[in-house]
């Protein structure tokens, strides 16, 4: 009887003239196997010079590195990567969903070869809210959520966090300066001329009054701005009638700014909360993941992604690791919905309730107005596809003619251009 744990020769035979160094990777990972625990953790595939190749997460290390053993029931690529593996390097983590998490860091990090990458992840642009006794500052932040203060966010874009800057200082007229031109201040600046700050720092008005704006402006980022609406139409209306026109013109300038934040905001639903639309669309081994983000029923913007990954992966796996590594330096808000279900689902859902210590749901809507949300997402991840594709195609034939008129060899990989002012976007070639 063959043994079903182990290759069968003409198996190997037949794999070694396409990949002639396997035996080897695997003898490497047999070694390892030997002396690994049975608890969960991160391992790491390392080739002869030490360059990472793989970052996986296990359950349970000891059986999931064995199967890397054994050259049968594995795809072309990861037969490759094992027969590259020369070493592996091993973390043990208390939980599996710790280790998820941690997987998701080193890829991100440290971007292995044979790993589903989430590429062009930069930072996302927040409104951050200040703590200050008296005067609360407002501004864009980019970066770690380090600064003590209440963070709005994420946006898709830094213009879709200045065009909500604008809004807020418009309607709630709260300082951007710093502390110290704050407390230097012997005069209002400009910003007071132009109705866009109360100007604190020279006691134009009181604490009180000012943390009521600051209590406003979070109840309007957080989708509450009908109750805002309401109050500053009674406000309005109670100076009028005591005839202070100024101060009800003031009112009126406010309740105008904030009608108009509403009349231009694409959706607005005060059942929604805070959720991220995750659409994904594959066509010829290539995938575009659309991420909606919407706060306080707000949308708050939307970004296309397209994650590196092989024609063999499988989208649930795809959608996996774009999950992980997306939320791994960002809280995820209280509801993810996508149209495709995640590979390991309750294992993610565990690993982002643990991130963000408070519930989090993934879920897959069939009716009503997420699912509406969902499709409006997935035609826009079509669209981002269809216009990479495009676009790479044309950049390809123009290389192709660059090669031809200059008779090289093969297409360009690298071109330096030095100040090309003078063809006014003519003549590309």
């Amino acid at each position: 009887m063959t043994n079903k744990g182990k290759p069968h020769n003409k198996d190997i035979k037949s794999i070694d003239d396409a990949l002639p160094n396997l035996k080897l990777g695997l003898s490497a990972i047999a070694d390892e196997v030997k002396t690994l625990p049975k608890s969960p953790g991160v391992y790491r595939m390392l080739d002869a010079h030490g360059n990472l190749l793989y970052v996986g997460k296990a359950k349970h290390l000891k059986k999931r590195v064995s199967s890397y053993s054994r050259s049968t029931g594995h795809v072309q690529r990861i037969l490759k990567m094992i027969s590259l593996t020369r070493s592996m390097v091993f973390i043990t983590t208390h939980t599996e969903a710790e280790a998820l998490l941690l997987e998701a860091n080193l890829i991100k990090k440290l971007k292995p070869r044979f790993n589903i990458l989430l590429r062009d992840d930069r930072s996302f642009p927040y409104i951050l809210l200040e703590k200050h006794d008296l005067w609360p500052k407002i501004s864009k932040h980019r970066g770690a959520l380090k600064k003590n203060g209440d963070y709005f966010g994420p946006f898709a874009s830094v213009g879709a966090v200045n065009q909500t800057l604008n809004t807020l200082q418009r309607v709630f007229l709260l300082r951007s300066c710093s502390d110290s031109v704050l407390e230097n201040r012997t005069r209002p600046c400009l910003l007071y001329q132009i109705k866009r700050c109360s100007a604190p720092c020279v006691g134009r008005i009181s604490a009180d009054k000012y943390q009521q704006l600051v209590a406003d402006a979070k109840a309007f980022l957080k989708g509450q701005e009908i109750g805002i609406q309401k109050k500053l139409a009674a406000e309005m209306q109670e100076a009028s009638e005591a005839q202070e026109y100024e101060k009800a013109a003031m009112l009126r300038d406010r309740l105008s700014a904030l009608t108009n934040v509403q009349s231009h905001q694409t959706v607005i639903s005060s059942t929604l909360g805070d959720c991220d639309v995750v659409a994904s669309h594959r066509q010829g081994g290539k995938t575009c993941i659309q991420v909606f983000f919407y706060r306080g029923g707000q949308n708050w913007g939307n970004r296309a992604y397209f994650p590196r990954h092989s024609v063999d992966e499988d989208s649930t796996a795809v959608i996996e690791a774009f999950l992980a590594q997306f939320y791994e330096n960002k809280l995820p808000p209280k509801t993810i919905i996508t149209n495709v279900v995640p590979g390991n689902a309750e294992l993610l859902n565990q690993a982002l309730i643990v991130k963000a210590g408070r519930n989090v749901s993934i879920s897959k809507p069939q009716r009503g107005q997420k699912l509406e949300l969902l499709n409006n997402a997935l035609r826009n991840a079509e669209m981002a596809l269809k216009r990479q594709v495009a676009e790479k195609s044309s950049q390809q034939k123009l290389l192709e003619g660059v090669a031809e008129i200059f008779n090289l060899d093969a297409p360009p990989q690298r071109i330096e251009l030095y100040d090309n002012s003078r063809i006014y976007g003519t003549s590309a070639i």
